[in-house]
């Protein structure tokens, strides 16, 4: 039975708890719950039925855990990563443009011989654009519509002064590098990472990011080039009912990769 710890307990993590809990109880067992409010471990533990799982810290978390799953934020996702791999755990990554910043993290788990986890998030695709960059990937772009009011508080609308309110026609409020994105739109825009570790890094994979103030929903289209040929995926994504910014999508990936880890036979990659 593999420990798993759940470092971050707001929309996403608290899904995932319930998750293992639920779905993986023949192979899994929830070890331990951390967020840096402790309110939100606490809340999350009382929910569960599980008041014991609650930690005072992301070591003690780490050292109950076989499987760490982040579920925390950008700025904070890489540290966790080093830290469980430090401790030789293997480690699930929600928030993946913070890897993008920190790069040796990836280093790091293949020196350490330690299994580091991206899931594809909230985009399908992947298996397709890892296949097609072993033929010289040429174009990787996303262009992504979320709701106007996903978007707030995003380090980019802040720091340009974009009133969102005022915003009433499809907008394109980004257009550049994923690099550049992941740091505009950290809580926005995980997808541009998974895509840029995936493909032709965060410097060449372009991205656009749409405000739409008609939109119910979140929508990312991705285009692929390379010498094998075209694809063009598009996905609609209902938002997480707890948390506007991430697709319910992203979460439901974060599961099925938790659940692929135990079973013997895997399709796709």
């Amino acid at each position: 039975m593999k420990k798993i710890g759940i470092a971050g307990c707001g929309a996403i993590g608290s899904e995932i708890a319930r998750a293992v809990l639920k779905d993986l109880a023949s192979s899994a067992r929830l070890s331990a719950l951390y967020d840096i409010d402790p309110l939100k471990a606490r809340g999350l533990s009382k929910r569960l039925k599980k008041t014991a799982l609650c930690v005072p810290s992301l070591k003690a978390l780490i050292d109950k855990s076989d499987i760490v799953v982040e579920c925390a934020c950008a700025q904070a996702s890489a540290q966790i990563a080093k830290l469980a791999i430090e401790a030789r755990r293997d480690c699930m990554l929600m928030s993946v443009g913070g890897l993008l910043e920190g790069e040796e993290i990836l280093e790091l788990a293949r020196r350490a011989g330690v299994r580091l986890y991206i899931p594809s998030g909230a985009i399908c695709g992947i298996d397709g654009l890892k296949a097609h960059s072993l033929a010289g990937l040429r174009k990787v772009l996303l262009t992504t519509r979320k709701p106007a009011t996903a978007l707030k508080n995003a380090p980019y609308v802040i720091d340009n002064k974009i009133d969102l309110s005022r915003i009433k026609k499809e907008t394109v409020l980004f257009s550049g590098k994923a690099k550049d994105a992941v740091k505009a739109f950290p809580q926005n825009i995980n997808v541009a990472a998974v895509l840029s570790l995936a493909g032709i890094g965060k410097n060449k994979t372009m991205v656009r990011i749409i405000a739409s103030p008609n939109a119910n929903i979140n929508s990312h289209e991705i285009e692929i080039e390379s010498k094998a040929g075209e694809a063009f995926i598009r996905c609609e994504n209902i938002p997480c009912p707890d948390n506007p910014k991430t697709s319910y999508l992203a979460v439901l990936s974060a599961i099925s990769a938790l659940k692929q880890i135990f079973e013997s036979v895997r399709i796709g990659t």
